[in-house]
Parts: C-alpha cells; structure tokens; sequence
C-alpha cells in the first residue's frame, strides 16, 4: 500500500490541488534537508517538476553539486520501489550567492569560487544576495557591499539574480536602482509584505515569488500583493525548510509543498489553478531553466 503524499498534524490525509500540468519551486535549500532524496521523490509525486536550489560559496556550495547524483539515485530508488517508475525526477538548477547574513565572508577566494560555480552548467542564477537588517548577521555596510558586489558580478556574467531583502527594502531598493538590475533579471524571493513597497520593485522589473507566508492565516496583505503581480512576473516558491505553507506549518518545508502555495495564489488572485500554474511555471523556466551559452 502507498502512503499518502500529504498528511496534516493528526495524521488526516490532505487531498492535493490539482493543476493538470507541472509547478516549478523556484527557491529552495535542499543541502538543509534531511533526507533530500526522499524530497524529490515526493516533488516528482506531487507534480513539481523543476527545482532550483540555492548553494553559498562562502559555505560548502560544492557539496550541492556533487550531492545531486545520490539525491537522484535515492529519489528513483524510493519511487521505483513505490510503484511510481512512470514518474520523472524534477529538473534541478542551482543559484549560487553569498547570503547577507555572510556578507563579511565575501572575500577575494569566495568571490573566486562564485565565479567559478557561475559558470557550472547547472547554475541559473547568482542569489541569495541582498540585505538582512532583522538579524544583522553581518554589519549593514558590509552587506550592502557586498550586495553591490555581486549584482556586479551577475552583470558581468549575464545571469539573473535572486534577492533577499529583510527589513531592508529601501536599501535594497536604492542599490538596484543604482547598479540596475540585471539583464537577465532580477527575483524578489519569498515576498511577504503588502501591496507597499511591492509596486516600486514593479516599476524597477523585478519578478517576484511567493512561498509559504502567502498561505498564512493572517497573511491577507500578503495575498492582496499578489493579486498586484502581473502574471507574467509572478513565481512560486518553498524556501524549504522554512515557511512551511498552510495546513502543514510547524513542519519542515519541502519542494512538495509548492503546490500549495500555489493553489493559494490562483485564489487569492481570482484566476484558475490551470491558469496561473501554467504561467508560474513558463516564467520560472524562462528567467532560471535558460540554456547556457
């Protein structure tokens, strides 16, 4: 017997939304999971078939790439044996970036090395980077240095970049303006505010992706924002294994989960399921599945 996919606090299945075609995970940290094989098997059974994962070179980014072959070998294994061997993995790409919170590591060797794994044939973007003033992990000149730093460098190399800001979106604002954003383009990851300051990163070009707080109870302005996001710059997104959207919250995010996300989304902004899923996922294919030149 296979076990249900999804399953709430006391054990009670939950039906999956249905979108009669795939969900993209724009954003998510599968080095942090704890079993990120059995994650993937559970994306491919969900419907989310393209994942993009984020890997810090001021970290360990290399143990990603070389950690998706057992990832995959792991998740084929678990959907072999659970009857799903008509099922394809996700297709995974990687974005590559100095979190703010390790801005003050961003030195001349870790600049080397994002370059390098900028060019690997599997990265689509140079991300996360931005501002954190909420923890402030690294001091706020630092960060925005090193912010400027990289947007720089996505410039440079013609990738895309996805944005994290934190209690920081003038800040952030003000460094896109003065560097541009890049011609590849530019996500506003895991937004979770109101409909302000939403419209000035609009207006900048900006494409921006909802996770789990789109879902929340108490999240209203979060979803009257992404009614705003015109549909061909909106993405979904996990953030795994934070924000863990509804019915699941207080357990650990995964790609998976996406779909629910998603769901929320094409509610809160009044379209069909099949309609906005479909133009999530084109837009998350266009901005980070590109081919390499």
């Amino acid at each position: 017997m296979v076990e249900p996919l999804f399953v709430d606090a006391k054990g009670r299945e939950v039906e999956s939304p249905q979108f009669g075609g795939p969900i993209a995970d724009t954003h998510a940290h599968l080095d942090m999971l704890e079993d990120a094989g059995l994650a993937l098997a559970n994306a491919a059974r969900a419907g989310v078939d393209f994942i993009a994962t984020v890997a810090d070179p001021s970290e360990d980014a290399s143990s990603t790439f070389d950690s998706l072959p057992i990832w995959f070998t792991r998740a084929r294994e678990i959907l072999d044996a659970a009857g799903f061997s008509d099922l394809g993995l996700p297709r995974i790409r990687t974005i590559v970036g100095v979190h703010p919170h390790n801005a003050k590591g961003l030195t001349p060797e870790v600049e080397a090395e994002l370059i390098r794994l900028a060019g690997h044939a599997l990265t689509s973007a140079i991300g996360e980077i931005g501002l954190d003033y909420h923890y402030d992990y690294s001091p706020r000149d630092v960060q925005r240095e090193a912010f400027r730093r990289q947007l720089l460098i996505a410039h440079e190399i013609g990738l895309p970049v996805v944005v994290h800001l934190r209690e920081a979106h003038e800040d952030g604002e003000a460094i896109l303006r003065e560097i541009g954003l890049p011609a590849a383009g530019c996500i506003l990851h895991c937004y979770n505010l109101g409909p302000e300051p939403l419209d000035r990163f609009l207006s900048l070009g900006c494409t921006v992706s909802f996770a789990g707080p789109a879902t929340f109870k108490k999240a209203e302005e979060v979803r009257e924002a992404a009614a705003l996001v015109p549909l061909d710059r909106i993405l979904t997104e996990t953030d795994c294994p934070f924000m863990t959207p509804e019915p699941f919250r207080g357990r650990k995010n995964e790609p998976a989960y996406t779909i629910f996300t998603a769901a929320r989304l094409a509610e809160a902004r009044g379209e069909q399921p099949a309609t906005f899923a479909a133009a999530a996922h084109a837009n998350a294919l266009g901005l980070l599945d590109r081919p390499r030149g």
